[in-house]
């Protein structure tokens, strides 16, 4: 199996279940509160390590309580973390609001995120050198993320862009990653086309990977994944599963197919897998707390075939 680096976020949730968002101006009264480490970067590199992979993160957390609880939680799950630095800016912290059924409205504030510097990478690149694969997101500086991709593509590795929290990106990122992994509300910011069921997704594809792009892969949580590459579109139906959560799915989905991939499975049988991963995720309350290890994945993966 291939090493793995995840160059992203660091992220405390708070965490605020109710039967039922609230709308402009209500109060609604919650059935419980929790905290989890999180965190997109945090959450890929987590669940690469969870499925067997040798993974490192790099990036910042707050010099606090809950940047220390974040480097344990992913030190204990086997994720290296030499690379992540302590900030004072304080750990990022996001509030999670989950309905009851399962679906989450999210506030992050980045704090020590946005304190990542290009030049934290310069200790890091004989890490980015032993890796096979390299994971990004958008929740830490964009210039951090274009030195990442010069490096990882003067090094020849694969790169997988989770586009994640949604926003207009530069052509520069479609001509030099390899794989991009929106949402539906990501493929629709990057597409200009409402993506809503299989046949808009697939349009939203076409123009995501017209701009030099490999390979699209569209979650699109219960209604489904959608893959488009050169070898054509497949289609990939919902893993039926009882959904407590959602937040951390498509994070889920994204170390998994990183895994998967390294693993050597073809695109399409390593996007089955990490499907199968993210529903088992969302089973489960938290960002990293419902991550599944190997054994879960492959005793879930035994109930469903």
């Amino acid at each position: 199996m291939g090493k793995i680096v995840v160059v992203g976020s660091f992220v405390m949730d708070f965490i605020f279940e109710t039967m039922k968002r609230p709308v402009k101006g209500e109060t609604v009264v919650g059935k419980s509160f929790s905290t989890a480490p999180g965190g997109k970067g945090a959450n890929q590199a987590m669940q690469a390590a969870l499925l067997g992979a040798d993974a490192a993160a790099v990036g910042r957390v707050g010099d606090d309580v809950y940047g220390s609880e974040i480097l344990d939680s992913l030190s204990g799950a086997g994720v290296d973390v030499r690379w992540v630095k302590k900030d004072s800016a304080g750990t990022a912290c996001s509030a999670v609001v989950l309905d009851a059924e399962g679906d989450n409205s999210i506030v992050m504030v980045p704090r020590a995120n946005m304190n990542f510097e290009p030049l934290d990478l310069d200790d890091a690149i004989p890490l980015i050198e032993s890796a096979d694969t390299i994971i990004i997101q958008l929740e830490i500086p964009v210039q951090v993320n274009e030195k990442t991709v010069r490096l990882a593509r003067r090094l020849r590795k694969r790169i997988i862009l989770d586009p994640a929290p949604a926003c207009e990106l530069d052509d520069f990122f479609y001509k030099n990653v390899d794989i991009m992994t929106p949402n539906e509300t990501e493929a629709t910011m990057l597409s200009g086309i409402d993506v809503v069921d299989v046949d808009s997704a697939e349009k939203a594809a076409a123009v995501i990977a017209a701009r030099v792009l490999k390979t699209v892969i569209i979650t699109m949580g219960g209604n489904g994944t959608l893959l488009y590459d050169e070898d054509g579109v497949a289609f990939f139906p919902p893993v039926p599963v009882d959904v407590k959560d959602t937040t951390a799915a498509g994070d889920s989905f994204t170390g998994s197919l990183a895994v998967f991939l390294d693993e050597g499975k073809d695109i399409r049988e390593a996007v089955e897998l990490s499907g199968c991963v993210a529903a088992l995720s969302t089973t489960k309350l938290g960002a990293q707390p419902s991550l599944p290890d190997r054994a879960a994945f492959e005793c879930f993966v035994e109930t469903i075939e």
